[in-house]
């Protein structure tokens, strides 16, 4: 279903112009992915700028902007959003200024989309897409009146607004297109694709380490996620110290940053296993560190849409055990795939890693690598669904505005 305001179509010899809303261009899921995208994209077809809610400079923003893509600051003012809304405004005028106007604006800011797609319909924006990567019942679901309030205005918003919608995983599109999301057609999935490049080179293990300040025989256990409420780190925390009770050669390392970091920071300060417990912050080389440092994956996260990590996890052929919240359809290679309910204590899932550890010695590290080749999280296929949507959705609209001109 297409809504029918068809202003701003582009001819076939124009690039499609897309404006992309997200929170910051920091190394997360969701941006590391439109990285992934716009590294693929032929940007003779189409060209792509983003609309960040910040002033605060963000890790991709240097390579975004080589890659001839703008970056428009339009920070949340949520005591005043009527000026978010008048600054929004106006960068869809200005980046329409030189008679090419955004045909599309994609909004990666969950509920916001809402509003923000809103905005755009006010525009004449033809193409509107609210894409959902995460699934935040469990925290929505507990939510004060307020919010709650907040939540029905928003969706109702996308309902009204979008002329499209995606999401990363069956949960992430319940939460936020609802529970009879399949039979509405403007509502799709599109999984996260990963770049496979990197993980077909392994550098030597022991450096990596070294640099790091792990020892060559250390037993590593990994994490990447941003440091908030979702990722569940004081749990994380437990789990390492039952496996360093149990192991004196494990470490484990942590990658990303967050407003939770001081805190978690504090609370290994207190650990008698402080020194086995690492901090590496942003990271431009996760699959490096993935590939020659980490020995299993763990990820105890509270809810995810469909976390990008654990894909990359699997391409550099590590087992995991993660959190049985987590969405079955991660599960891409399942032979290194290992559940656990958060429910069951720290040193369950101690004993689980220090199992699964046995069980994968011998398994060669290609097995992940292998599989997602051919699989819909490869960035080729991924990359090339999203530009399809694109070019389908302008092609109806097209189609749409010539058929009422001939009624006329």
């Amino acid at each position: 279903m297409m809504h029918s305001d068809t202003s701003g179509i582009c001819s076939c010899a124009s690039p499609i112009r897309i404006l992309h809303v997200v929170g910051i261009l920091q190394r997360g899921g969701v941006e590391t992915w439109l990285m992934h995208v716009l590294r693929q994209l032929d940007r003779s077809q189409i060209q792509v700028d983003f609309l960040v809610q910040t002033d605060i400079p963000g890790a991709y923003d240097a390579e975004v902007e080589a890659l001839g893509c703008r970056i428009w600051r339009c920070p949340i003012d949520r005591i005043q959003p009527w000026r978010y809304a008048r600054q929004f405004k106006q960068i869809l005028r200005e980046g329409g200024s030189g008679g090419n106007p955004y045909q599309i604006v994609h909004s990666h800011v969950h509920h916001f989309s809402g509003f923000t797609l809103r905005l755009a319909h006010q525009m004449k924006v033809p193409v509107r897409v609210a894409h959902s990567h995460n699934d935040t019942s469990p925290v929505s679901n507990k939510a004060g009146w307020l919010r709650q309030l907040y939540m029905r205005l928003t969706q109702a918003w996308i309902y009204k607004y979008a002329t499209v919608g995606l999401a990363a995983s069956r949960e992430a599109a319940q939460d936020l297109f609802g529970a009879q999301w399949e039979k509405d057609g403007r509502w799709q999935l599109l999984y996260y694709g990963v770049d496979l490049l990197p993980f077909q080179t392994h550098e030597d293990a022991d450096q990596a380490r070294t640099a790091l300040g792990i020892p060559v025989d250390a037993f590593v256990l990994g994490h990447v996620g941003r440091f908030e409420h979702q990722k569940n780190h004081p749990f994380l925390i437990e789990i390492a110290a039952e496996v360093c009770q149990r192991d004196p050669k494990a470490y484990l390392l942590m990658i990303g940053d967050g407003p939770l970091r001081p805190d978690i920071e504090a609370l290994v300060a207190q650990s008698v296993w402080k020194d086995r417990i690492l901090f590496a912050g942003l990271r431009p080389d996760v699959p490096r560190l993935m590939n020659s440092v980490m020995d299993i994956f763990v990820l105890p996260s509270f809810y995810e849409g469909l976390p990008l990590v654990g894909i990359e996890a699997q391409a550099a052929g590590l087992p995991m055990v993660l959190s049985d919240s987590i969405t079955p359809e991660l599960d891409a290679v399942p032979a290194l795939i290992t559940r656990l309910s958060l429910q069951q204590p720290a040193a369950v899932w101690a004993e689980k890693i220090l199992a699964v550890r046995s069980q994968h010695l011998h398994q060669p590290n290609n097995i992940g690598l292998e599989t997602l080749q051919s699989s819909a999280f490869n960035i080729t296929h991924s990359a090339r669904q999203l530009v399809s949507l694109y070019q389908q959705s302008i092609q109806a609209l097209a189609q749409e505005k010539m058929t009422g001109s001939e009624k006329t």
